[in-house]
């Protein structure tokens, strides 16, 4: 035991006392941002201005309550300080979706769009959907009714209406979705109740689809889009459903036709995520690839400065075609000279003659050729083909002096395209004109008959007397 020592102070019993009184007074510093929390009142009420919630308030509850998905996502939101403040003006409903419906059954699209910073409106627009300014408890649902009357529309924080209803099974739903845990928490200040899914306002949706891209294009499959029969020029019967992966049921060279035309554009073709190919991201990494790769700069420049090819091949892609491109490096290119690149359209026909479509890796290309000898291959520049043939155990492509060798194999293979690196520019064999050559026709000369000698004879006979002008035959 301390005692004073003539008028000195216990100097152990004044820092622990001095201690307890700073343990008391200072909070604990929270993890992560929470609402502003003042003890609770005797009487459990609401704090006295917008602001300021007690500890037992539903928001507080919502954030230390099992629905961490939600608690999250308002978080990153940036809504607490509006929910504080509409806390300490009336009650509220949350209605909670559950952890399983925004970990694993939301779109992984749709929920990366949803954290992209530049839609923070979308995203607080869809969680204050959640929301009602009113307290709702499970015993204020309507009584299931055949007609209209068994509903019930309340507004929430983001000025759609939610509808509420109750089935003759009893069980309750809000905007079609059903109530799995109705007053899963319940605070002096609101209640929350536990929904199957997670509701998405019109608007936010509609934001969706205007932001989507190539890979991303909605929720729902795309149907495909309609066709015309050249001949009857009215629209035909919609092709059964395909495959995911499958090909494309038009040829590539309707899909590439040039000009604009009354039919819409073909749909996107199935595959991928979506049952659809991102082919503008495909396009962008082989070239990339390319620059990286190194020796195929002009190749590259050719595609996305000089022509619009890198465009329409992602375009090509997407829609479920495949491509192997034959890309000369930067030496093959340095020899074109400039007539053959200054005339209209002399890039694009070039770089089509080097497009097959086909997707083929050097293994297969050579293995065909090994086979058959010389292989015919379809390229992008109709009616040309490109012919490839064994040659000093590589592939080679072209004849004569116009050929070219597989010089960098399987620069880029990606399932959809695929680029072979070859030491020459490919040009298609010169059209051999006919040259009509005009005969002159000889004209008919009615050859005299020939006279026997008794005949002869008898028309000398004839001429000594003068007679020989009236038998045809003397004539």
């Amino acid at each position: 035991m301390d005692v004073p020592i003539d008028g000195v102070p216990a100097l152990p019993a004044f820092f622990l006392a001095s201690l307890l009184f700073l343990a008391g007074t200072c909070p604990a510093l929270p993890d992560h941002p929470r609402p502003h929390v003042r003890p609770a009142s005797p009487a459990g009420g609401v704090g006295s201005g917008p602001g300021q919630i007690n500890s037992n308030s539903i928001l507080v509850a919502l954030l230390d309550s099992h629905y961490t998905e939600l608690a999250e996502l308002v978080e990153k939101a940036l809504l607490l300080q509006t929910l504080e403040e509409t806390v300490g003006r009336h009650n509220i409903t949350i209605f909670a979706p559950k952890n399983e419906a925004l970990e694993r059954d939301l779109d992984p699209e749709f929920k990366r769009f949803l954290l992209e910073p530049r839609n923070l409106k979308s995203l607080q627009s869809l969680l204050m959907f959640h929301i009602v300014p009113s307290r709702i408890d499970s015993a204020d649902w309507p009584e299931p009714a055949p007609s209209a009357a068994g509903h019930r529309e309340e507004l929430s924080l983001s000025s759609h209406r939610l509808r509420l209803a109750k089935r003759e099974s009893g069980e309750r739903e809000v905007d079609r979705a059903r109530v799995i845990h109705a007053d899963a928490v319940a605070r002096p200040d609101g209640v929350i109740h536990g929904i199957e899914r997670l509701l998405i306002p019109q608007s936010v949706q509609d934001d969706f689809n205007r932001r989507r891209s190539l890979r991303s294009i909605t929720a729902v499959k795309p149907e495909g889009a309609p066709e015309v029969d050249p001949r009857t020029h009215r629209l035909k019967k919609p092709a059964p459903p395909t495959k995911a992966g499958s090909a494309p049921a038009l040829p590539i060279y309707d899909a590439m036709a040039p000009g604009p035309s009354l039919a819409p554009a073909p749909a996107p073709g199935p595959g991928g995520p979506h049952h659809h190919f991102d082919g503008e991201a495909q396009v962008k990494d082989f070239i990339h690839t390319l620059l990286h790769y190194g020796g195929y700069n002009e190749m590259a420049d050719i595609l996305v400065n000089l022509t619009s090819l890198a465009s329409e091949m992602g375009r090509l892609v997407s829609e479920g075609y495949v491509l192997t491109v034959l890309a000369p490096n930067d030496e093959a290119m340095a020899k074109l000279t400039t007539d053959q690149l200054s005339e209209p359209g002399a890039p694009e026909q070039i770089m089509y003659y080097h497009l097959i479509p086909e997707y083929q890796t050097e293994e297969s290309m050579y293995n065909a050729v090994r086979r058959f000898g010389k292989v015919k291959y379809d390229t992008l520049r109709l009616p040309h083909k490109m012919v490839a043939q064994e040659a000093d155990g590589s592939v080679k492509f072209g004849q004569g002096e116009g050929s070219a060798y597989l010089f960098d194999p399987d620069i880029y293979t990606d399932g959809r395209i695929s680029v072979q690196g070859i030491d020459g520019v490919l040009f298609p064999p010169e059209e051999e004109t006919e040259v009509k050559v005009e005969k002159k026709t000889p004209t008919k000369v009615a050859a005299k008959p020939r006279r026997g000698k008794l005949l002869e004879l008898t028309c000398q006979m004839l001429t000594a007397f003068g007679q020989h002008s009236r038998f045809n035959s003397c004539r």
